[in-house]
């Protein structure tokens, strides 16, 4: 099993030092790539000195802050590239606990797309205003409604995917951002007949630095779910089928 944990980063020097050594400990098949959107605190910098001292790390430097989906999608071009097994997406913060990578590639032996799912038993987030939780939450099950997916949480940022997921859709039609990212790519693998799976993660809010949630990011997820809908509706009238790989 060969596996890239894809990692986007701005502002995030007080947790990538801590947090790749823990990922690449999980297995020795792992490595990370960090996608950095010339952090001014000097994260890039950082991560190229831990990438020199280790062939397991690799570093993406972007121009500036080019949104979240973007940062995965060009991540998601050098895994590919790479010819890796897994792909996952994962966040640089430590809300997401490194350890659950071997539950997820175990889960992946019969799955073409895992999840890590806050919902899956109960509730599952620490630290969260209650405020965010209900909207997190609700998003997922408006998200399940409209769209069909049959997932608890839509909208979760760590997951993984087989390389040939990946290779199956085409990214650069995938242009959305933040939460709305997270549904369009699980909609577009559901679309294609891949099949999804969730494990159960406890979610811990971030333990350095600050919350890049925005109200422009809610509201691109609530249109983006009936984009999605509408456009299947509309392939499906004009007798375009799905893919399966």
């Amino acid at each position: 099993m060969t596996a890239m944990v894809v990692i986007p980063t701005y502002n995030e020097r007080d947790n990538i030092g801590r947090l790749i050594p823990e990922i690449l400990k999980q297995d020795p098949g792992i490595e990370v790539l960090v996608v950095d959107d010339n952090s001014p605190d000097g994260t890039g910098a950082l991560d190229d000195g831990m990438a020199t001292a280790d062939p397991r790390i690799h570093v993406l430097h972007r121009s500036g802050k080019l949104g979240l989906g973007s940062a995965y999608r060009d991540g998601f071009r050098y895994a590919l590239e790479r010819g890796v097994d897994y792909i996952v997406e994962m966040d640089a913060d430590f809300s997401h606990d490194p350890a659950t990578l071997p539950v997820f590639f175990e889960k992946m032996r019969n799955h073409d797309v895992v999840i890590g799912s806050r919902y899956l038993n109960g509730v599952s987030v620490v630290n969260w205003p209650i405020r965010r939780l209900i909207l997190s939450y609700c998003a997922s099950v408006y998200t399940r409604i409209i769209t069909g997916l049959d997932l608890h949480d839509c909208t979760s940022g760590f997951k993984c995917f087989r390389h040939s997921v990946l290779e199956a859709i085409d990214l650069e039609t995938i242009r959305s951002d933040g939460y709305s990212f997270q549904i369009e790519m699980n909609y577009r693998c559901m679309e294609r007949g891949f099949c999804l799976g969730e494990v159960p993660i406890i979610f811990i809010d971030r333990h350095a630095g600050s919350s890049k949630m925005s109200k422009r990011i809610v509201r691109e997820a609530i249109v983006m779910v009936w984009k999605l809908k509408l456009g299947s509706l509309l392939r499906g009238i004009t007798g375009f089928g799905r893919r399966k790989s």
